[in-house]
């Protein structure tokens, strides 16, 4: 035989898997009777299952706790740039592909804003995207523009 081995004689190792627990099977098993359940209750029962976070009755956690604050769903789809990064980009016409190819914003954004952070030197022209009034102020005071 030669020094690889056979797809067709593959097997895990010894001791790689373990048979596993035949519960219910008499005494000497080990695990008779109860089968490993203990006495009575709901877990000893068949089909005695309960949800995750069921109290037993209780009133849960999750529904003592006052419920605050809210969750966009849309929080992915808009990002977030700063004048700092527009000062490094290598072009002028700046719109939404080119922030996506230059990895300043995620591939599922549809909407970016421009925010006044850091500090622009040069003119730049947006397009299609929107910034807040101090970017806005900054970027027009370097010879840029948005349209």
């Amino acid at each position: 035989m030669s020094q690889y081995t056979q797809l067709n004689t593959l097997a895990p190792a010894d001791g790689a898997r373990r048979e596993r627990r035949r519960l219910g099977r008499g005494i000497g098993s080990g695990l008779g009777k109860t089968g490993g359940r203990g006495h009575k209750g709901q877990k000893s029962r068949a089909g005695g299952f309960h949800r995750i976070g069921f109290e037993g009755g209780q009133m849960p956690l999750q529904r003592r706790l006052p419920k605050r604050g809210f969750t966009s769903m849309g929080r992915h789809l808009v990002g977030e740039v700063r004048l700092s990064q527009l000062q490094q980009l290598p072009v002028d016409e700046i719109d939404l592909n080119v922030l996506k190819q230059a990895g300043l914003v995620g591939q599922l954004v549809r909407a970016v804003k421009v925010i006044r952070t850091g500090e622009i030197t040069r003119a730049v022209h947006l397009k299609g995207l929107q910034a807040s009034a101090g970017a806005r102020a900054a970027i027009e005071a370097a010879g840029g523009s948005l349209a």
